[in-house]
């Protein structure tokens, strides 16, 4: 009985061995998942197959800020120097000086002042080691010009002398501002003579000052 069997099902046990052998073989592979790029949002998850993003594409790269870094800073050095220049009582006084000048009033006219809405001082100013020599542009209700102020000073403990002060006009004329006198002597050396021991005496009296 039970060989009747056997030899009833062997062929569908025989044909179904054939089935099985002639299927392929798949076997189960993940592929790596790209890695995240700008834009994609958060990161929820973490996984092991991720793909590692490329080093030489992220890569800081000097060569493209650099020269945009020490542009900023020699702009910002440009302008902290000019403001410096423009904020010293020199150039104030020579303004102050060059609106009460009737000659530079004749030319330029009422309500002197600074050409540009942000006056570009050009020139050295030096006071420590006794070196002016500023050129600025300015205007008036008649006319506009470029204004020149040199001065020096011959020792350490002496006073300013002015050596040019004049006015440049549009059309190429220079204006001596110095004819009527020098109003810069008082003015750039605050008023004191160094070289008088009096003088020097009377400013720092109070101020520690030792005992006789």
């Amino acid at each position: 009985m039970l060989s009747r069997i056997a030899h009833r099902r062997a062929p569908a046990l025989l044909q179904r061995t054939s089935v099985v052998r002639a299927l392929p073989v798949i076997v189960p592979r993940r592929s790596l998942v790209a890695p995240p790029k700008p834009g994609d949002g958060p990161l929820m998850e973490r996984r092991a197959d991720r793909e590692l993003p490329d080093v030489e594409g992220n890569r800081f790269r000097w060569s493209r800020t650099m020269p945009m870094f020490l542009a900023i800073i020699a702009v910002a050095s440009v302008a902290i120097f000019n403001y410096q220049k423009l904020s010293s009582p020199v150039v104030g006084a020579t303004l102050y000086a060059l609106r009460t000048n009737e000659r530079a009033r004749e030319y330029l006219g009422d309500e002197i002042y600074f050409k540009q809405r942000i006056p570009w001082i050009s020139g050295e100013m030096n006071q420590l080691q006794g070196r002016i020599n500023i050129r600025f542009a300015v205007k008036g209700t008649r006319n506009t010009g470029f204004m020149t102020f040199a001065s020096f000073r011959p020792t350490p403990r002496g006073l300013f002398e002015t050596t040019e002060w004049s006015l440049e006009t549009t059309d190429g004329r220079r204006i001596d501002l110095l004819e009527g006198g020098d109003p810069f002597r008082n003015m750039v050396s605050g008023g004191l003579d160094l070289d008088d021991d009096e003088d020097l005496e009377a400013t720092t009296r109070g101020f520690r000052q030792m005992p006789k």
